[in-house]
């Protein structure tokens, strides 16, 4: 437990921690659906052009109201002089005014032709004087966490629309119609409304009516009201916007929770399970198996599966290439132990040359063995990092053609032909000079089994999007049953004349495995004669066309 405490400080081993109630994943699907449905819900929140329709429906009802009430007030507040010297009376103004707004919930001033204030529905004329009326809010109508949040949230989102900036209202101890610019208009024979802000995020909305009569404009009426009612119905109007709101975020919640267990909990058991192969020594541990799932998870579980599977069977190769380079080396070094202790003991010189030839040959056998098995060992990563590239199998092919016959001197001369025809180059996506390499273990192999008055026959042709390449020679071909044996690691069948030692069996192999990396095949089989003898061996190359 310390080692592996102090592997987990060093950086070495990353802890996997379990039994997390949320995962990172699951974290991430959660924030992602909330804070859309969150933008979502907060674009509607904001209700700017709900809000802009229920203002003009107020102004529109005030105005209504205002013709009504300049309609009584030119009819009912006026000296009975001539139509020419008509003015309003503020008594009988002042009682029509009140009377007028009393239900309403509207505050209501009227002005005379000159500007000043005649009437006021919030100023009582009592035994001790002009009393002040203050309307009250509603109860509980500023109280509450929700409205001062929504307060907040309605001045950011302002800011963020650059909407217009409203005039804030100020009224002054002695009005005059010209603090109302809308006033000033009606004075004009005008009608005019004006929407103004309070300071506190508040409205208030007036509308200017001129009062007249016989057409003749005697005074101003402005009505006035607040926007208690409009917040209100935007208040109800997101109350159950949120109600709505808080149901899709369960549900949402609950969708995600599902979405992010049908990932997260097979990717644990991955994770868990490769985990355990990492650490098995043995193969009892296996991935799980999410095939019926039919979809990336699914994928993922075969790839891993084929992937850990892979492993082993790279790992048994290795194990085995291991074993058989021992072997390999282990017979040249007994060889060359015995020569170089027999030579101590020797006095015959002539015994003594012997013996150093016998070294000399296990010294070149033991450096040929080493070389062939670094370029078989470094050939799999080789493989991996090359990028592939379009080849010309058939100017490959001349070029070594034309090479090995310049020299060879005595032995067997190599005949290329092509049967693919006219249909242009056979060009495969691949590694020039591993491809190259292939080739040219194919030619000395065939070379080798080959008798000086032989030919070698190198034939191309294409086969259904395959480019074939058949070596034919006229050897002894192979022994019945070794058609696959030639292809394993160090396995080495020569002629009877051929000095042993000459070559380390890896030819063959390492031909094959750089055909496999490039999706091709490499096989061998004999050519017969009419009467079923043997005329010689052939190799032959399939290669995906480019």
């Amino acid at each position: 437990m310390a080692q592996e405490s102090d592997q987990q400080r060093k950086g070495k081993i990353k802890p996997r921690p379990g039994g997390r109630v949320f995962s990172p994943l699951t974290r991430r699907i959660l924030t992602v659906n909330v804070i859309a449905l969150g933008v979502l819900v907060s674009g509607i929140l904001f209700l700017g052009e709900y809000r802009r329709n229920l203002i003009d429906a107020e102004l529109k009802s005030l105005g209504v109201q205002a013709e009504m009430f300049a309609a009584a007030l030119g009819e009912g507040a006026v000296t009975p002089r001539s139509p020419s010297s008509q003015q309003l009376v503020s008594e009988i103004s002042n009682q029509i005014v009140r009377r007028l707004v009393e239900t309403t919930g509207t505050r209501a001033r009227l002005f005379s032709n000159n500007g000043s204030l005649i009437a006021d529905s919030r100023r009582l004329v009592g035994p001790g004087g002009l009393i002040q009326i203050e309307a009250l809010p509603p109860p509980g109508a500023e109280s509450g966490v929700l409205p001062a949040v929504l307060e907040v949230y309605d001045r950011l989102m302002r800011r963020l629309t650059v909407q217009e900036t409203l005039q804030v209202y100020h009224e002054k101890s002695r009005q005059h119609a010209r603090d109302y610019p809308e006033v000033v208009k009606a004075l004009l024979g005008e009608r005019a409304h004006m929407v103004r802000n309070t300071g506190g995020g508040r409205l208030i909305l007036s509308v200017a009516m001129p009062v007249q009569r016989y057409k003749h404009v005697l005074g101003a009426l402005m009505l006035t009201r607040g926007s208690h009612a409009i917040d209100s119905a935007l208040l109800e109007v997101r109350l159950d916007i949120l109600k709505i709101f808080a149901v899709a975020l369960g549900v949402t919640v609950l969708l995600s929770m599902y979405l992010a267990g049908t990932i997260v909990r097979p990717v644990r058991r991955l994770a868990a399970a490769a985990e355990r192969v990492r650490r098995d020594h043995g193969r009892q541990q296996t991935i799980p198996d999410f095939a019926g799932r039919n979809d990336e998870i699914g994928d993922l579980a075969e790839s891993l599966s084929e992937m850990t599977e892979a492993l082993w069977l790279r790992m048994d190769a290795i194990e085995s290439f291991a074993a058989d380079v021992a072997h390999e080396i282990k017979n040249p070094l007994t060889s060359l132990r015995s020569a170089v202790e027999t030579t101590a003991r020797l006095k015959d010189p002539e015994q003594q040359r012997k013996l150093m030839v016998i070294i000399q040959e296990d010294v070149s056998r033991l450096d040929r063995l080493i070389s062939d098995i670094s370029d078989a060992s470094r050939l799999d990563a080789e493989l991996s990092r090359a990028e592939t590239e379009p080849v010309d199998i058939g100017a490959m092919l001349a070029i070594l053609v034309e090479v090995h016959d310049d020299t060879t001197e005595g032995g067997p001369r190599t005949r290329l032909e092509n049967t693919a025809g006219d249909s242009g180059p056979l060009m495969v996506d691949g590694i020039e000079s591993r491809l190259a390499q292939v080739f040219r273990n194919l030619l000395t192999n065939a070379r080798s089994f080959s008798p000086g008055e032989g030919a070698i026959t190198i034939t191309t042709s294409r086969e259904n999007g395959w480019i074939v390449v058949d070596i034919d020679d006229d050897g002894p071909g192979i022994p019945a049953g070794k058609e696959e044996a030639i292809f394993k690691r160090f396995y080495t069948q020569r002629r009877k004349l051929e000095k042993f030692g000459t070559h380390s069996g890896l030819g063959l192999s390492i031909s094959r495995q750089i055909i496999d990396a490039h999706g091709g095949r490499l096989f061998a089989a004999n050519r017969t004669g009419p009467s079923g003898e043997v005329l010689g061996a052939r190799f032959s190359v399939r290669l995906p066309a480019g």
